[in-house]
């Protein structure tokens, strides 16, 4: 390809479009609410409010019985800027396009994509349903033929929008079972992200490595409800340590309280999963207000659990210090590996236009499947050469957890 002076434009367009192959989670999620923001004249800020769908219990009988609608929302902020700093000079813009992709572009968006990635998947610490054998890594379906059953009874739709990202550990583990997979297809081949594998069981799979390790904090021995069967987005937990460590992210089941289904609540054969949303630390043997999700409901449009847990209910927690995941730090739990199943709608990664520079060399703003990047460079006439900043502003959400299971390694 003959040389030619690159346009702004062209060097946006290529970077974006390395970015987001590179993105095989952030490429599959929602990006609905990317035009709520930053509208010209009608700008919302960094922060948008998401309803969810509204719940109701079903009358029996002819006799009215009006509820009120009782609206649940989650807010979606966007506040992370992120960038990639170069340096080049005026010689290097007459490069070929392939030739400043290989030596620029390339390098700067694969270190830029990971970051952006890494930050979407914490979101796997507020899903609530597990399934695996913690230390075990998958070797075969049926781990995720669990999570496919978990989906289908939290009501998951099942629309082609089933993605399943797995571990290059789990990926070579599961060669065998996944070897139908591994095909020179025209399906295949029309996949344009990294590391997409293929569709089986009702998933998309794929490898990503920067899905999120799980280290569960210090808890050990039997531990108990302190008191009556809890309610609420907060639970009081005794018999531990003194000054115990939960961590973010850790799940954990109550005796007694059971999983429901969404729309008749008539009870499943399994106890309903928790997941805790914040690092605690007990004071004494005993915390006061372990925050959790979902919030515990008992009866209503919203109810989620079935039954009625003794006093001091036994509470069992998935890994820990003794249950065989990878070794953690002196005085920590284990290290539990993780692979994700979701559906599109659990989550939203959202990002907004940067305000366009004035005065500079060159700047250049491009928006590829939701993702909007912004090229900014200025001459430096001492050194003939041109520093360039590549900016991307975003933000994420976990929307709708029910509608993604963790699948431990």
């Amino acid at each position: 390809m003959a040389n030619t002076t690159l346009t702004p434009d062209k060097i946006t367009l290529k970077a974006l479009d390395i970015l987001h192959a590179k993105c095989n989670f952030i490429g599959s999620i929602n990006h609905e609410y990317d035009d709520q923001f930053a509208q010209s004249g009608g700008k919302i800020g960094e922060s948008l409010r998401i309803r969810l769908p509204n719940k109701y219990t079903v009358r029996t009988g002819k006799t009215l019985n009006v509820q009120d609608s009782a609206e649940q929302s989650v807010t979606l902020t966007q506040a992370t800027q992120k960038g990639v700093d170069m340096n080049f000079s005026t010689r290097e813009l007459t490069m070929s396009i392939d030739d400043f992709t290989a030596r620029h572009i390339e390098p700067a968006m694969s270190v830029l994509a990971a970051n952006i990635e890494a930050d979407a998947l914490t979101m796997a610490l507020d899903i609530y349903n597990m399934v695996g054998t913690v230390g075990t890594t998958p070797a075969s379906m049926v781990p995720f033929l669990g999570a496919k059953t978990k989906l289908n009874e939290y009501l998951a739709p099942r629309d082609q929008q089933r993605n399943a990202l797995i571990t290059s550990a789990t990926s070579g583990a599961m060669v065998e079972g996944l070897k139908g997979l591994f095909q020179d297809s025209s399906e295949l081949a029309k996949q344009y992200r990294d590391g997409v594998m293929g569709r089986t069981a009702g998933f998309l799979f794929a490898e990503n490595d920067l899905l999120p390790n799980l280290t569960t904090g210090t808890r050990t021995g039997s531990i108990t409800v302190n008191g009556a069967a809890p309610t609420g987005s907060t639970i009081a937990l005794k018999a531990l340590g003194s000054g115990t460590t939960i961590k973010k992210g850790e799940v954990f089941t109550i005796a007694g309280y059971y999983a429901v289904h969404p729309e008749t609540k008539e009870p499943y054969a399994h106890l309903q999963q928790f997941v805790v949303t914040a690092d605690t630390t007990a004071s004494g043997t005993t915390i006061a207000s372990l925050p959790v999700a979902p919030e515990i409901v008992t009866s209503g449009a919203y109810q989620n659990v079935y039954g009625t847990p003794a006093t001091d209910a036994v509470v069992i927690f998935k890994g820990g210090a003794t249950t065989g995941g990878a070794a953690a730090a002196a005085g920590a739990g284990d290290i539990i590996r993780q692979n994700l199943c979701y559906h599109k709608n659990a989550f939203a990664f959202v990002s907004a236009d940067l305000e366009m520079p004035e005065g500079v060399h060159f700047a250049a703003r491009k928006i590829l499947d939701g993702i909007s990047m912004r090229i900014v460079r200025q001459y430096d006439i001492n050194n003939d050469n041109i520093p360039c900043r590549i900016d991307v502003f975003y933000g994420y959400k976990t929307i709708r957890p029910e509608l993604a299971v963790r699948v431990t390694g």
